[in-house]
């Protein structure tokens, strides 16, 4: 393998495979990054097992080859170069990758790529467009709600449904729930749903970054993995096997009392809120009355904060408390500048929606004021 590329180009594409490389691996390969000749470019590979990241990188190729280096040394290194021309040359027989790239010349003691775990790439003509703005929306708005407790891996995940023209994504942890619905570009033949590892989705909003071209979402003919697939990077990821809560039943199908705030407002009174609240069990109250809402938090180590907002309330006066940081979780993940909430009892969950996107509800579970 003999290869030239630009430094910016390859460090780029290794920012983007580099996260899927775990940190701690009984198998060196995974901690290995694989580079081989594509049909002119250069191919840049790193898998967890769980989570593969491809990409692809301009390059000007001489002679086809692969090899696996490991990558923290070798991503460290180039990134630590000048803005120049890379020059690879792989020695076959010692599986030495040397590198040149002005002053700089460094090698690096390679295993061969055919160790490299096989890592799935998409079918020409397979999968479902999604516009990548609107993918990274949901994502954002629904991904912090899943659970981070290992012990119920169901939860740990995103429930994808993929259903007509209509991609529904869901994410629960047992005292939240949040669903966001995506239009697809074009219809799917056949309902299916997955559940998508949360950690892998949080990775592709970062491949997603700003951009707003359309990405090829596709699964394996087994349903076990999925595939996104951009102009020149593919992310795979394992599903999760198992049923996810019917989360529908979870949505209160009525209200008795709404109220509408201005979303920065409510933000930022939680924001002050939880810093006393994060020593009374980052519990906050509402106390809803006609034309206001009086945020509350209160700590017998530390003392009280409140504010009050000025608000459209429609029903019954309440009193209604949360757990802070979930209130904080979800405004920040909204863009709209107005939100409204839904209750009924003190009791009851809560429901979220953002004024002026229909396809977004987030369910909260209140708290027990007598815990203070």
């Amino acid at each position: 393998m003999k290869l030239s590329c630009l430094q910016e180009n390859i460090s780029k594409g290794l920012g983007i495979v580099g996260r899927a490389v775990p940190s701690r691996t009984t198998m060196p390969i995974l901690g290995n990054v694989l580079l081989a000749t594509d049909h002119g470019q250069l191919k840049l590979a790193a898998t967890n097992l769980e989570l593969s990241v491809v990409n692809w990188v301009g390059a000007r190729v001489e002679t086809d080859g692969a090899v696996t280096v490991p990558a923290r040394n070798f991503i460290d290194l180039v990134n630590s170069l000048p803005q120049d021309q890379v020059d690879l040359t792989l020695d076959e027989e010692t599986l030495s990758l040397a590198l040149t790239c002005s002053s700089v010349k460094a090698s690096f003691r390679g295993i061969s790529a055919e160790e490299f775990p096989m890592v799935p790439e998409p079918q020409e003509g397979d999968g479902f467009a999604v516009e990548s703005g609107d993918l990274r929306k949901g994502l954002v708005q629904v991904t912090f709600a899943a659970s981070t407790d290992d012990s119920h891996p169901v939860l740990t995940g995103v429930l994808a449904e993929f259903n007509e023209d209509t991609l529904t994504l869901a994410a629960a942890d047992g005292f939240r729930l949040s669903v966001q619905n995506i239009p697809l570009i074009h219809p799917v033949p056949q309902p299916f749903s997955v559940i998508i590892p949360a950690r892998a989705l949080s990775e592709l909003m970062r491949i997603i970054g700003n951009d707003d071209e359309p990405l090829t979402i596709s699964t394996t003919r087994q349903h076990n993995q999925i595939l996104f697939q951009f102009t020149d990077t593919v992310l795979n990821s394992q599903l999760i096997d198992g049923n996810f809560p019917d989360y529908r039943r979870i949505i209160p199908p009525s209200h008795g009392t709404t109220v509408v705030f201005g979303r920065e407002e409510l933000l930022q009174a939680c924001k002050r809120a939880a810093i006393f609240a994060r020593e009374a069990a980052n519990i906050v109250t509402l106390a809803i009355t006609p034309g206001q809402v009086l945020v509350t938090a209160d700590s017998a180590e530390s003392g009280q904060g409140s504010t009050t907002l000025m608000a459209n309330v429609e029903g019954g006066e309440l009193e209604i408390a949360f757990n802070v940081r979930f209130m904080i979780d979800v405004l920040s993940a909204l863009d709209t500048p107005q939100v409204a909430l839904e209750l009924n009892t003190p009791t009851s969950p809560g429901v979220i929606k953002a004024i002026g996107d229909d396809a977004f509800i987030h369910v909260v579970m209140p708290m027990h004021l007598g815990r203070r």
